[in-house]
């Protein structure tokens, strides 16, 4: 009887919230942004700049070191995040407002740690010469037009803008004249970024060993959006639910496209970090999906990760690793115990004092980064993770 009436019992219905699935977690794209996050830390702290091996140094102009790669990474990640992190919301129905003011309230809490930092510890600075461009600064203005194109445009349209970006710069950098030194002119002065930068910006403005130019200027920012938004589409393609083996040959079939294409076009359009062009854009981009492949397949297809644990602790806690360290940094030169700074001392007695001059500045930045390395994993053990 009881089994009869269960049977013929109408069932109720049964009321699931409209909540989105949780995406998927890459740690290999945790891995790629912690060793990111270590080799800036790496490459900006030596024991002394008068003695760096050449691949720790940005090239002088024209052309590309490993230490160039550092940045456009970076911001190659911010969008493969991105793609993680905005569209599954876009995808569940939030409205693209919404997200583009939360877009932009992290985006000026970027900027602001950006000048804070350029400040410090001098905040009574004369606002006058306070330099305005900056590493926090150009993320926090790429990922907040990068947004703007994920959110209110199509993914063709985005291609497009993309391609636009990286056309369209190239067409202004080599056609519009600038004054005293006309069109096509790359060099440091005479290119048309540095001077939109010093008419918009003023020299007082701009990076201090320089005064003329910016490597975080105005309208090289433009194609750096482009990093951003080859990173989403980068992010789409390993959200698209392909099989490992077809994420990994799509990654490196792109990354080889773009890195000849990029190669190609430092032909007529110089590969070169300060200016962002748009050949160093398709070198950089094409060299992080290589990377973003190796990391996939090591961390998450073959699961080998203990190695990578350090990464983890630095890609969950990147933007404070960098902020934090650059407070750490200027610290070290500003404390002179005896009239001479801290970092000097630290720098002659453990290191320089019995290694070559290039190897003791190498041992002070790894020693400097084995430090942070130490802070992040206690960091992240206390569950401490500190989101912009």
């Amino acid at each position: 009887m009881t089994d009869t009436l269960a049977a013929t019992r109408p069932l109720a219905p049964t009321i699931e919230p409209a909540v989105p699935p949780r995406p998927e977690r890459l740690v290999s794209l945790d891995v790629f942004r912690g060793a990111t996050v270590a080799a800036m830390l790496l490459v900006n702290n030596p024991g002394t700049w008068s003695a760096v091996y050449d691949p720790l140094e940005h090239a002088a102009w024209h052309g590309w070191t490993p230490t160039d790669l550092i940045f456009p990474f970076f911001l190659f990640i911010v969008g493969v995040s991105m793609a993680f992190s905005v569209l599954p919301r876009l995808e569940a129905g939030d409205a693209p407002g919404r997200l583009f003011a939360r877009a932009a309230k992290r985006s000026a809490v970027l900027v602001l740690l950006g000048l804070l930092l350029t400040a410090f510890p001098y905040y009574n600075l004369d606002l006058a010469h306070l330099r305005l461009p900056g590493v926090l600064q150009r993320i926090g203005l790429a990922f907040l037009l990068a947004s703007a194109v994920v959110l209110f445009t199509r993914h063709r349209a985005q291609i497009g803008i993309t391609a636009a970006l990286l056309l369209g710069y190239w067409a202004a950098m080599m056609l519009v004249p600038v004054p005293g030194y006309g069109a096509g002119d790359l060099s440091k002065d005479g290119n048309l970024a540095a001077y939109v930068d010093r008419a918009v910006l003023g020299t007082d403005h701009l990076w201090k060993s320089a005064k003329t130019w910016d490597p975080e200027g105005l309208l090289s920012t433009l194609p750096a959006v482009a990093t951003v938004l080859l990173g989403v589409f980068a992010g789409r393609w390993m959200r698209s639910g392909r099989s490992p083996a077809d994420r990994l040959v799509g990654l490196f079939l792109a990354g080889t496209a773009a890195v000849t294409l990029g190669w190609m076009w430092n032909e007529v359009f110089p590969i070169n970090k300060a200016l962002w062009t748009s050949s160093y854009v398709l070198l950089t981009v094409g060299l992080a999906l290589h990377a973003l492949a190796v990391c996939y397949w090591v961390v998450d297809v073959r699961g080998w990760r203990r190695w990578a644990t350090p990464f983890v602790w630095f890609g969950m806690n990147a933007i404070a690793a960098f902020f934090v360290s650059g407070i750490v940094a200027r610290l070290l030169g500003m404390i002179k115990p005896g009239g001479v700074a801290l970092k000097q001392r630290i720098f002659d007695a453990a290191f320089d004092s019995w290694l070559p001059a290039h190897d003791a500045s190498l041992a002070f930045a790894l020693c400097f980064v084995a430090l942070f390395t130490g802070l992040m994993g206690l960091m992240y053990r206390r569950q401490l993770f500190i989101k912009v």
